[in-house]
């Protein structure tokens, strides 16, 4: 296998608090891992670093090989059509219908002529179980599993390479996750992508994963297949996996 995302010694503060401290993490091509640890630990700033959004103090970011750290602006363009994102929220356009929520990095990010759009927004709804009658309804009009149905629709739109997954099952009940997960299954099978998934869901990131890697105090400290993880003979690992409230891992609670 070959690597797709490649993270090497990501170092990342904010004023004194450091968030990443040297991570080191490969993803290989058409592989499924996520990233897990509890709120705060810095998943976000790590995906966010692969995107451009944040800047790393330190460290090298390679997607598909090529040294991406630095590229800034105009010239990230063509690596940004690599990637495709189901947010935690949805981030839907709420004056917007639902195919054009789809559509919407078709038409502004690639060009792509707004009725062939439609008609792909339609297909890819299609393939995460929505009727073309969905097509012409507002976010408002539906369902909290519905709009994340959407949000999956527009993360594989223009079959990207690359697909990220903010706490994909956030919000939703325990069938509802299910049903979510088993379609990033099948979506990222059926487009050929590569996914990277930050969760604190522990069934959803062993449904969804080939491998996992768990986030701590700024550094990975545990990375294998999902399989190994309920052995990993790692005391962080095993506190957070099982939810057990006594444990290395100190949660901050107000009196």
């Amino acid at each position: 296998m070959t690597a797709m995302i490649e993270i090497i010694g990501l170092k990342k503060r904010f004023g004194p608090k450091v968030v990443l401290d040297g991570i080191d993490l490969t993803v290989e091509k058409q592989s499924s891992t996520v990233i897990i640890g509890g709120s705060g630990t810095g998943k976000s700033v790590a995906i966010k670093s692969i995107l451009g959004i944040i800047t790393p103090d330190e460290g090298t970011i390679r997607i598909d090989g090529q040294d991406v750290t630095d590229l800034r602006g105009a010239a990230r363009d063509p690596l940004m059509k690599k990637f495709g994102m189901l947010f935690q929220g949805g981030a839907l356009f709420d004056s917007l219908p639902v195919w054009e929520n789809v559509a919407f990095g078709l038409i502004q990010g690639h060009g792509m002529a707004r009725a062939k759009a439609k008609d792909v927004a339609i297909e890819k709804l299609a393939k995460v179980g929505l009727g073309s009658d969905v097509a012409y309804l507002s976010p408002a009009e539906l369902s909290g599993g519905m709009q994340k149905r959407v949000g999956l629709a527009r993360a594989i739109a223009a079959d990207p390479q690359i697909i990220f997954f903010d706490e994909p099952t956030t919000g939703l009940d325990p069938i509802m996750a299910d049903v979510i997960n088993d379609l990033i299954i099948s979506t990222v099978k059926d487009v050929g992508a590569t996914a990277l998934s930050i969760t604190h869901d522990m069934t959803s990131a062993r449904k969804i994963s080939d491998r996992i890697a768990m986030l701590y105090a700024g550094k990975i400290i545990w990375n294998g297949p999902t399989g190994d993880i309920d052995h990993s003979s790692n005391p962080y690992v095993d506190q957070f996996i099982h939810g057990k409230a006594e444990g290395p891992i100190k949660m901050a609670v107000k009196a």
